[in-house]
């Protein structure tokens, strides 16, 4: 597992495309979100872990970094094998990265 922050995250997505698995809730998603993330909450993860590849590249995203270091730990734990949780989460992005993303 690694842990980028969002200026690591930003210069690695000039070369790469993993999945970008937004963990935050609908109602976040709904007020800003990185185009082509796909959303699943948190709490929806265990009832959705096998619609996820384990060897696909999956960069793990929430509103300040937390939850997606939790589900990062356990998808690697259960054996993903590219991990990246983005530290800071869309807060920081918004605040270091693109000003033009809302805050909440």
């Amino acid at each position: 597992m690694q842990d980028f922050s969002v200026i690591e995250f930003e210069a690695y997505l000039k070369n790469n495309q993993p999945l970008l698995l937004d963990v935050r809730e609908q109602w976040e998603w709904d007020k800003c979100h990185f185009e082509n993330s796909k959303l699943l909450p948190m709490g929806q993860i265990m009832s959705n872990i096998e619609s996820l590849d384990k060897t696909q590249e999956t960069v793990i995203i929430c509103h300040h970094g937390i939850r997606s270091m939790q589900v990062a730990r356990y998808f690697d734990a259960i054996g993903f094998e590219k991990i990246i949780n983005l530290r800071g989460g869309i807060d920081a992005w918004a605040k270091k990265i693109d000003p033009s993303m809302p805050l909440y």
